[in-house]
């Protein structure tokens, strides 16, 4: 039992160390990743009425207010 626990000993000691970073770089204060696009720029061809329309649809259709009583 005891040489057991001695051949886990180093295998519980570098659990740890196997651990990477998983914060964004920054640099000057600011994240130093690309911008993701507004989803009306991309989906909409930045038509943000179209945009706001369909979002506005999609939640009276999930409303189960609206969806029992019709």
């Amino acid at each position: 039992m005891k040489r057991i626990l001695i051949l886990c000993l180093p295998l519980t000691l570098l659990a740890g160390c196997l651990e990477v970073d998983q914060h964004p770089n920054w640099v000057h204060g600011m994240y130093a990743g690309k911008k993701d696009d507004r989803p009306f720029l991309r989906h909409f061809h930045n038509d943000k009425l179209s945009w706001w329309g369909t979002i506005s649809n999609r939640n009276m259709n999930q409303n189960e207010y609206n969806r029992a009583n019709p």
